[in-house]
């Protein structure tokens, strides 16, 4: 290892002799040490980054959303869509959390109750849907794998009464048939097929569109691979899919879930019901990136 002095580090990195020094009193070069009162400076070592160097600002919401997770910012972004989002899907699915005792848990982890008993799947789904937005996040940039779409289930299902039952599998495949509305789904023998036939198609799009997404949303709700919460699981795989294609993201409120289950019903035969519903609910969501100043 060849070794230089202060002064012929501070010449390499263009810097003041005094900046080295400092550098290496405080432990920033990795590597030197004193001889006497002289520093020996390895040949390789790094220049330290100044303290005052600007830092990048997070610009895109996926980017966004990540800081004000790591940093748990308080009433930014991240916060508004972790409450809305899980608010709304679960509502959908007949969660009966008021949209406050929501916003409570996710803000104290303790909930409100004014009158009457509240179900404890209720309050256990809404905890672990926060956690899958937080998934969510972390994997925005990666394609969808059926590991992924498994671990989101697991995720959503723990601790709950479902999960307690012998014929419910938690972060695997359905073992019953099952329906939606009055639609008959994929068998539970085909489920594992007709997931990685979808996956290989969907994933091969190079180019994705909202109506790409939309389409896989609408067969992955056909096949309805779990025993329980399909719909959410399906609307999650929505939202990150709009982050990584960079898509303005949506959340299907009440107002909006009966044009939003027509649409899914319509899909193969008219597109337009499902898609102007989600335009809809992308106008909407443009007003919180228009508040908190993020570009799309």
């Amino acid at each position: 290892m060849k070794y230089l002095s202060v002064a012929e580090t501070a010449k390499k990195w263009r810097i003041s002799e005094r900046s080295v020094r400092n550098y290496c009193a405080q432990g920033k070069i990795e590597g030197a040490f004193l001889t006497g009162k002289t520093w020996n400076i390895p040949d390789d070592a790094v220049k330290p980054e100044r303290a005052n160097k600007k830092i990048a600002v997070p610009a895109t919401l996926p980017e966004i959303l990540r800081a004000e997770k790591k940093v748990k910012l308080s009433g930014g972004i991240y916060h508004k869509i972790q409450i809305e989002l899980t608010y709304n899907s679960n509502h959908l699915e007949g969660n009966r959390l008021t949209h406050d005792q929501t916003r409570y848990i996710f803000e104290t982890n303790t909930i409100g109750m004014d009158k009457g008993a509240v179900k404890v799947d209720d309050i256990v789904e809404t905890v672990n849907h926060f956690k899958c937005i937080d998934l969510v996040i972390e994997n925005a940039g990666k394609p969808i794998s059926e590991t992924f779409i498994k671990e989101l289930h697991r995720t959503l299902k723990s601790g709950t009464t479902d999960a307690r039952q012998e014929w419910f599998a938690v972060g695997a495949y359905k073992r019953l048939p099952n329906t939606v509305g009055d639609m008959y789904t994929a068998s539970p023998e085909e489920v594992a097929d007709k997931m990685k036939e979808l996956l290989s198609g969907y994933n091969a799009i190079v180019e994705k569109t909202l109506d790409d997404l939309l389409d896989f949303h609408y067969r992955f709700e056909c096949i309805h691979p779990f025993q329980d919460g399909n719909g959410r699981i399906g609307r999650l795989l929505l939202f990150k899919e709009c982050l990584r294609c960079n898509i303005v993201p949506f959340i299907i409120d009440e107002e909006l879930k009966v044009f939003y289950y027509r649409g899914l019903k319509e899909w193969p035969g008219e597109r337009g019901y499902l898609r102007d519903t989600c335009l809809a609910a992308q106008e909407d969501f443009k007003k919180y990136l228009d508040y908190f100043r993020i570009r799309y």
